[in-house]
């Protein structure tokens, strides 16, 4: 990969990075996406990041891999890849949630005109928030095997079951929904793709406490929920497929990246204000192990963006990718609370209490350790995209 901007390039690099410098102010802590934002501080959380989405559309910059006849950037490849890294550098939350990055560009492709017409401006204008009804409670990595049922009943679906792992339901305005349609279908094709209304009866959502307090997912119930035939989106029976479609629409994770350099950043300035010569040796060579595989994080970042770039789809290069990122959080997070120990496990108490006093980088460090759990977990599991690696990057034969 070329690491110099074209001049092209670097003039929409200086547009994006003004742009941010003007628009984004706030003194609230950094949410990268529309479910980080739910997890880390609820509703409050969640208006603030719709208000920076507003903003971001007054420019057209909501959905940058959008054509521009659906009110998309229709950036290139590049741009986008600039566009998500200036925005990753300034800390600025990204625009993306399940509606820009996996609804949206799935209606685009088996959407009608009038699902195109009903949703695709809630998601370019930030008012529609939609989540993932995918995964079951006996339907994760196997997701074929999805039980949850949808039986017609004239120009209605009745939907009955479970979903779980919803990432920010609680605060959603629809789901992309795959449910059984055909039980006596071979699992991949007896599944179809809803557009569902998180407001209809019978949809029940229960909120899931994590180890850090939070409640960034959630179960969902379906009790006799009547979904519009209107609302299924491609073929009935076909959803597998539809599906597929969702789950191709990936990125080069370089915000993720990005965001690792800056934990350590964090970490070592905060060693600095609490500690300095007081490091032990050791603990400064493992701070310096952790900066070296973030700035190897994002080399990795840039190898997939300039395989899209050459019209690639990389697949088994961005497994890698998932991985290194999420067990590299893993490891900063380790390494904070191994150098202040107790200390880095005090979360920031009120104000004027002795754990506002002592408490690390204002408590951050003991949220995003209990956090930091779930990093291998989410997105896809380290054992799937280790199979995905095996499989189709090595050649190497399935079990």
């Amino acid at each position: 990969m070329d690491f110099r901007d074209t001049p092209e390039e670097a003039d929409f690099r200086a547009e994006v990075r003004q742009f941010i410098a003007t628009e984004y102010k706030s003194d609230a802590e950094p949410t990268a996406s529309a479910s980080q934002a739910a997890s880390a501080g609820g509703a409050a959380a969640m208006e603030t990041y719709k208000q920076w989405m507003r903003k971001l559309a007054t420019k057209g910059w909501v959905a940058a891999a959008w054509p521009k006849e659906y009110g998309g950037a229709g950036m290139t490849i590049m741009q986008q890849f600039i566009f998500n890294e200036e925005l990753a550098v300034a800390r600025a939350p990204r625009p993306g949630g399940i509606g820009i990055t996996m609804a949206g560009p799935t209606i685009i492709v088996y959407g009608t005109e009038e699902q195109k017409k009903q949703h695709l401006s809630g998601m370019l204008s930030g008012e529609a928030t939609w989540c993932q009804g995918f995964s079951e409670p006996g339907s994760g990595s196997d997701l074929a095997s999805l039980q949850t049922r949808a039986v017609r009943d004239g120009d209605d679906y009745i939907v009955n079951g479970q979903k779980i792992w919803t990432t920010g339901a609680q605060y959603s305005d629809r789901m992309i929904l795959m449910a059984r349609t055909d039980p006596e279908a071979p699992k991949h094709k007896g599944i179809s793709y809803f557009l569902l209304d998180m407001k209809a009866p019978g949809v029940t959502v229960r909120p899931l406490v994590n180890m850090a307090g939070t409640s960034g997912f959630n179960e969902v119930f379906f009790d006799n929920v009547r979904v519009p035939r209107r609302d299924l989106l491609g073929e009935e029976n076909r959803g597998w497929y539809v599906g597929a479609t969702t789950l191709d629409f990936e990125r080069s994770s370089i915000g993720t990246s990005i965001a690792q350099g800056q934990a350590v950043e964090d970490l070592v300035k905060a060693v600095k204000e609490r500690l300095d010569s007081k490091l032990r040796s050791s603990d400064r060579s493992e701070l310096a192990e952790r900066m070296i595989e973030a700035h190897a994080a994002r080399l990795m970042s840039y190898q997939v963006i300039s395989m899209q770039n050459r019209g690639l789809v990389p697949n088994h290069e961005a497994s890698a990718v998932k991985i290194y990122a999420a067990e590299l959080n893993q490891r900063t997070q380790n390494t904070a609370i191994k150098i202040f120990g107790l200390y880095g496990q005090l979360e920031r108490g009120d104000k004027g209490s002795v754990s506002e006093r002592y408490a690390v980088n204002k408590g951050r460090f003991a949220r995003t350790y209990l956090q930091a759990v779930a990093s291998t977990i989410a997105g896809g599991t380290s054992e799937i995209n280790r199979n995905i690696i095996a499989t189709r990057g090595l050649g190497l034969p399935r079990d």
